[in-house]
């Protein structure tokens, strides 16, 4: 029998996402400030987030579903409360060490930002979609006893793989705005978390804290539908993004009113 295999537009997304991610890497590297330390510690600030979160999920989420079912609001609040504490709160803590050990600075704080949405993107959900997609691909493509089994699984958890192409491209698309708003979110908590602990402002990461609660709104996509849930979530990174340049106006300022005199 033969199998129906997933369709490629699906490794668009991974592909793209690890490709876009990278280049901005690459391009602050070469542009601006994004050094090694930076790409170090922004790793230690997600990796250490998602290990805390899956453990803690482990330990909790069972008793919590039991305790509130499928409520949305108290889902909502589970999942943005960890983002906030783990994530946010992890990246003010790496920062604030990274400073005391002279690490870090207040010019490393786009990079640290954009290092966390690396990590996120790229290195995390990038990387393990194509690992994922691969495999899948090529155990349908072997047509033995398992790519059977594997086929049918699929066929009733994720039927979207195997959607012709013209239903499969606006999901591509969807997924790919999914992490250009995950870029936006993380470059600004990181970035004012960078600020606040290098400064010794912690205005700045109260102003980053909030920002967690993106994941508030994980539960309510079903009912919201992929095309205004992707869409609200990228008009809160903007908005995100545009709090974050204006509290740092003047610091921005600042610095590039010094540049000339240092250089002269």
């Amino acid at each position: 029998m033969d199998l129906q295999n997933i369709d490629l537009l699906y490794f668009l997304q991974p592909i793209i996402t690890i490709a876009f991610s990278a280049g901005l890497v690459i391009y602050w590297h070469r542009k601006r400030t994004f050094t090694g330390a930076v790409l170090v510690y922004s790793l230690l600030a997600y990796a250490g987030a998602i290990a805390v979160k899956v453990a803690v999920q482990a330990l909790t989420y069972p008793a919590f579903v039991a305790r509130f079912g499928d409520n949305r609001w108290a889902l909502g609040a589970y999942f943005g409360v960890q983002t906030v504490l783990f994530e946010v709160g992890g990246a003010f803590l790496v920062a604030a060490w990274a400073v005391s050990r002279g690490k870090l600075n207040t010019k490393d704080a786009e990079g640290y930002g954009l290092g966390l949405a690396f990590w996120e993107n790229a290195g995390y959900l990038g990387t393990l979609g194509l690992f994922t997609l691969v495999s899948i691909y090529l155990t349908l493509a072997y047509a033995g006893p398992i790519s059977q089994e594997v086929y049918s699984s699929l066929i009733s958890t994720r039927p979207d793989l195997f959607y012709p192409p013209s239903q499969a491209l606006p999901l591509v698309g969807y997924g790919l705005l999914e992490r250009v708003t995950s870029l936006l979110f993380h470059v600004s908590w990181g970035y004012l978390c960078l600020i606040a602990a290098s400064m010794h402002k912690r205005q700045y990461f109260l102003l980053a804290l909030p920002m967690g609660l993106v994941d508030f709104f994980v539960p309510f996509a079903g009912i919201l539908g992929v095309l205004m849930f992707e869409s609200l979530l990228f008009v809160l990174g903007l908005g995100s993004v545009a709090l974050a340049l204006l509290v740092t106006r003047s610091l921005r300022h600042r610095s590039g009113a010094e540049k000339p005199a240092t250089q002269s």
